[in-house]
C-alpha cells in the first residue's frame, strides 16, 4: 500500500534517506526546506532560519519571497520566525491582512502575496536556535492537521540537522588532524635534511627552519616543504657546494 505523502512516517523516511557522506550541512538544509514545501499542505515557499550567537540568517529557502520576508524580520529585530526560534514555539499568522503584531511585518507579507504563515521552532543545538518558516498564498492556508504535521516535521528535521552538524564538525576535525599530521611529517623531514647537512641537533634544525620562516615571512611548513622539494631536484647541492 502506497504511503500518504503527508504521513509523518513518510516524511521521516525521506529525511532518513539523506546520505551525510554525499552532502554537507548546507545540502541537508536545502533538502529539509524542499521537503517541507513538497510535503506540507498549503506551503508555497519555505525557509529555514538559524540564530547563532552572531545573529539570525536564512540558511535555506525555496524562493525569493521567503528570503525577503525573513530579512524584513531580521532588520526589524522582530517577527514570527524569530519568536518561533527563540521560544522553540509554533507561531501562526492565519491572515496577514488582519495581523498587527511585529511592527507591521504582516503587511509586508500581504503585499508580497503571502496570505498566511507558519513558523515552527527547530530543535538543533544548545548554541543555535532555529525555525522552519512556511509561507502560504491563501489566507488560513494551514489548518490544525497541517500545524500538527509541521510540528512533527520540525522534530524530525531538527534531528537530521543536528546529525548533519555533528557529521560536518567531525569531518572538519578529521581534516584538520590530517593536515596537522602532514605538516608535522614535512617539518620532521626538513629537520632531518638540515641535521644531516649541518651535523646539528633536532632543536638546532628546527631553530634554523624558524629563522628562515621569519626572514621570508612564510609559514614554517611552507619553508620545510620548499626545502624537501629542493632536495628532490637533480641539481640540488647541499651547503658548501658538494654534489649529492
Amino acid at each position: 500500500m502506497a504511503q500518504d505523502p503527508t504521513d509523518p512516517g513518510s516524511v521521516f523516511a525521506e529525511l532518513g534517506r539523506i546520505k551525510l557522506s554525499d552532502t554537507d550541512l548546507d545540502g541537508v538544509l536545502d533538502r529539509v526546506a524542499g521537503l517541507a514545501k513538497a510535503k506540507l499542505p498549503g506551503a508555497a515557499e519555505v525557509s529555514i532560519t538559524l540564530v547563532p550567537r552572531t545573529g539570525p540568517h536564512t540558511a535555506a529557502f525555496t524562493g525569493d519571497t521567503a528570503l525577503q520576508l525573513d530579512e524584513v524580520q531580521y532588520r526589524k529585530g522582530t517577527g514570527p520566525c524569530l519568536d518561533a526560534a527563540a521560544g522553540q514555539a509554533t507561531v501562526s499568522v492565519p491572515d496577514t491582512t488582519d495581523d498587527d503584531r511585529w511592527d507591521g511585518w504582516a503587511a509586508h507579507a500581504s503585499a508580497a502575496g503571502i496570505g498566511s504563515s507558519l513558523s515552527v521552532g527547530l530543535p538543533i543545538l544548545d548554541t543555535i536556535d532555529g525555525a522552519v518558516n512556511i509561507y502560504g498564498r491563501r489566507r488560513h492556508a494551514f489548518d490544525d492537521a497541517t500545524i500538527r504535521l509541521a510540528r512533527t516535521f520540525a522534530g524530525y528535521a531538527g534531528t537530521a540537522l543536528a546529525n548533519a552538524h555533528l557529521y560536518d564538525s567531525t569531518a572538519s576535525l578529521a581534516q584538520h588532524m590530517q593536515a596537522a599530521m602532514e605538516n608535522r611529517a614535512v617539518i620532521e623531514q626538513a629537520k632531518g635534511i638540515i641535521m644531516g647537512e649541518r651535523r646539528c641537533t633536532a632543536d638546532e634544525a628546527f631553530a634554523i627552519l624558524t629563522r628562515a620562516s621569519q626572514d621570508s615571512n612564510r609559514k614554517v611548513r611552507e619553508v620545510a616543504a620548499a626545502l624537501v622539494a629542493a632536495t628532490q631536484s637533480p641539481n640540488y647541492q647541499p651547503p658548501g657546494g658538494a654534489s649529492r
